[in-house]
């Protein structure tokens, strides 16, 4: 843990402790790098209460002040609807503090993992639950990282189907450079960059969430069946002259669904190899 993990921690448990202190309290997470100990002096500290009904405005005003944190710098969300976060300054320290009833938690974790709903950003809450330091309600913070550890195949195949969409950048290699495409070929490429993370997230099992997407060799190192250098590979993408960025997408696609075929043979992979080895002509005229 490095040594800004340690304060920011410090921090996160003389608040957790306050929280755990209220009525209603059942659990008390803190989630993100603090939690997995690679913090630096850019860090926040994002931590998560459960309850059994919301607190009144005036406790967590009282929390707020107890620990010198500053006025509010936003609130998401609304509590008629049994969540929100909130954001403020405590010793120099952004703080996000997501506020959820456990009922309301309860029926987030069944949209994915009941559901199988593949695009949701709660996958990025049930990873942070699997990596989340508990500060109180340990038990039943242990019972749903036993259920978030048991990824279900019916979501993976969701999940694996829903990002097996590539726009065939390749085909039309000749045709991007006199046009002016930089934007749009970029947009493709992250896109393109996206979907192959999912469908092999999908694939392996393991939670993902474009939304606010970080640390992506630590995420390609904990999958098993992944194309050989994966993560050199996406860097190409964005690193060197378009030539090489689309021949190297379009590489990366064929491994990508040559994985899907050999380990989740049941997903049609008809769409997602359609064009690949191709190139547009042009057209001669009569």
């Amino acid at each position: 843990m490095t040594e800004e993990s340690t304060y920011l921690l410090g921090i996160a448990r003389r608040l957790g402790n306050d929280f755990a202190a209220l009525p209603g309290v059942c659990a008390v997470m803190v989630t993100g790098s603090v939690a997995l100990g690679e913090s630096d002096r850019y860090s926040d500290i994002d931590m998560t209460a459960y309850y059994h009904e919301l607190p009144p405005e005036e406790q967590l005003h009282v929390i707020r002040m107890k620990n010198r944190g500053s006025e509010r710098l936003w609130v998401l969300g609304d509590r008629n609807d049994d969540g929100f976060a909130e954001s403020y300054i405590v010793d120099g320290v952004h703080v996000q503090v997501g506020h959820i009833t456990l009922d309301a938690w309860e029926q987030q974790m069944v949209v994915v993992l009941e559901q199988f709903d593949p695009a949701t950003p709660l996958h990025k809450a049930l990873s942070g639950t699997l990596d989340c330091l508990p500060l109180y309600g340990h038990e039943l913070i242990a019972q749903w990282k036993e259920r978030a550890a048991m990824y279900p195949d019916g979501l993976a195949r969701a999940v694996v189907e829903k990002h097996l969409a590539f726009f065939p950048l390749w085909y039309l290699e000749r045709y991007l450079e006199p046009r002016d495409a930089v934007l749009w070929t970029y947009q493709s490429l992250v896109e393109a960059a996206q979907n192959i993370l999912g469908v092999l997230a999908g694939l392996n099992r393991v939670y993902y969430t474009t939304f606010q997407f970080k640390r992506m060799r630590k995420f390609v190192a904990s999958l098993r069946y992944v194309p050989v250098g994966l993560a050199e590979r996406i860097e190409m993408l964005f690193a060197g002259d378009i030539h090489t960025a689309v021949l190297t997408l379009e590489e990366l696609v064929r491994d990508t669904v040559a994985l899907v075929q050999q380990h989740m043979p049941e997903v049609d992979t008809t769409k997602a190899v359609r064009r690949i080895g191709e190139r547009q002509e042009q057209w001669t005229p009569v």
